[in-house]
């Protein structure tokens, strides 16, 4: 597979430790979560994957420890209706944004819970392509760029201010696709 993940990054995936994988998927699931929550939202019948997804993204944080239960969370997250074959693709705006936010999680999930730098890696490629779809649609737009530098900045191993960060841009990118609905 042809990734986005820098060169320079997925080598350091691959040459670092656990702690680091987690930390780089955590930020990546985290910058994407607004995405998936906010456009889900308001589904009705939803409030148990919101939950779960929701949960799900704190629990990557903790970096010290695999997450346990990675297949089992995986399991279910791939019966979400994102992540379900589809015959006639995902046309819609919110459902492609919906998607990439739990694909996001679901290879963090993995990578997070074995330190698997390919799901790691897989994991950045989904929230790079994401972004790429975005920065395609909105003029002037530089979500690839900070999505990569924000990707470089997570291997530095500063939890707190890589949650920060993740958080503010995530805001940013739920209201970049908001515009694109609202249009």
């Amino acid at each position: 597979m042809e990734t986005l993940v820098k060169g320079a990054v997925a080598a350091a995936l691959r040459d670092g430790n656990d702690e680091s994988i987690r930390l780089y998927v955590a930020a990546c699931v985290e910058r994407m979560a607004p995405l998936f929550v906010g456009l889900r939202a308001d589904e009705p019948g939803r409030e148990a994957d919101l939950d779960f997804y929701i949960d799900s993204v704190r629990d990557l944080w903790h970096a010290d420890r695999p997450l346990a239960d990675a297949a089992e969370r995986v399991r279910r997250l791939e019966r979400f209706p994102e992540l379900q074959p589809n015959e006639e693709g995902i046309t819609d705006v919110a459902d492609t944004y919906a998607f990439f936010a739990a694909l996001s999680l679901r290879y963090a999930l993995p990578a997070h819970g074995s330190g698997s730098a390919d799901d790691a890696v897989a994991c950045g490629h989904a929230a790079l392509t994401a972004m790429g779809m975005l920065d395609r649609n909105l003029a002037g737009a530089g979500f690839v760029a900070e999505e990569q530098r924000l990707q470089s900045l997570s291997l530095s191993g500063d939890a707190s201010g890589m949650w920060d960060a993740s958080v503010m841009a995530g805001r940013e990118r739920f209201r970049a696709v908001l515009g694109r609905l609202l249009r």
